[in-house]
């Protein structure tokens, strides 16, 4: 299996508009984020875990040219703002495609693209085939094993998703134990470091190394990153052993168990 991040940035992206600090005017392309988003190719199939305001730049700077599969983790437009976008992979496959989401999260995008899903569709829309999560049952698209994983997004309940020996997770502020154990022996861990202050619906950099500690996996990757964290270059050099800072375009190859 194959990971690429195709955006680690927080919901401003970095650079943030109108900002002059020394990350927002760094010359550093791993200083560049998009909003956050991962690729995953394997089993067969690739699949896009979020779909945010920059999916058609992330398409298209990666030169993805089939998609199976959207799964969303919430519905924050950070998320699924680009949704509209997939209607280029509708066109170019001729079928709908295949968008994984809970009830709640189906709910907002009802409402935020209440058009894809009107009776009478006008041409050209988007055109989607639901399928629901259950936070407590794990699904299968083609030969990946989803194991969908409940975090708390501040009080938000939004899912993180374990694929054999990797999990992703992003949005996380507090994780219930029992959560937790869906996470053990992981090999290869993602998760969200957003600043160094606190923030109400966010892990720190402290929060996030030591959860990653706790995790105990092979390799940790931080994403969801602000600008207020620091230069990629600078945080790097910080990190414990095994802890890393994602960046746009990154891939990770994933061993299976």
């Amino acid at each position: 299996m194959r990971i690429t991040f195709l955006g680690t940035g927080t919901s401003q992206g970095v650079p943030v508009i109108a900002c002059d600090c020394e990350v927002c005017t760094s010359v550093d392309p791993q200083d560049k984020r998009l909003r956050t988003s991962i690729l995953v190719e394997g089993g067969g199939k690739v699949i896009v875990i979020d779909s945010g305001p920059d999916f058609r730049y992330q398409m298209l700077r990666m030169g993805v040219k089939h998609l199976d599969a959207v799964v969303l983790t919430h519905e924050h437009k950070d998320h699924i703002a680009g949704l509209d976008d997939i209607r280029a992979f509708n066109y170019r496959q001729q079928q709908a495609l295949d968008v994984y989401a809970t009830e709640r999260v189906q709910t907002g995008l009802k409402r935020e693209f209440h058009y894809i899903f009107a009776e009478e569709k006008y041409p050209g829309i988007p055109r989607v085939n639901l399928h629901t999560i259950d936070k407590n049952t794990p699904f299968d698209i083609g030969g990946l094993h989803f194991v969908p994983i409940e975090v708390l997004h501040y009080r938000l309940p939004i899912l993180g998703f374990r694929i054999g020996s990797f999990t992703y997770l992003t949005d996380v502020k507090t994780i219930s134990d029992a959560e937790k154990e869906k996470i053990k022996g992981t090999q290869t861990l993602v998760v969200n470091a957003l600043q160094r202050e606190h923030h109400i619906s966010h892990l720190t950099l402290d929060e996030a190394i030591a959860f990653a500690k706790e995790i105990g996996a092979e390799q940790t990757y931080f994403t969801h990153i602000s600008h207020r964290l620091g230069r990629h270059a600078h945080v790097s050099r910080e990190l414990p052993e095994g802890i890393h800072l994602a960046y746009d375009g990154l891939q990770l190859e994933i061993e299976g168990e």
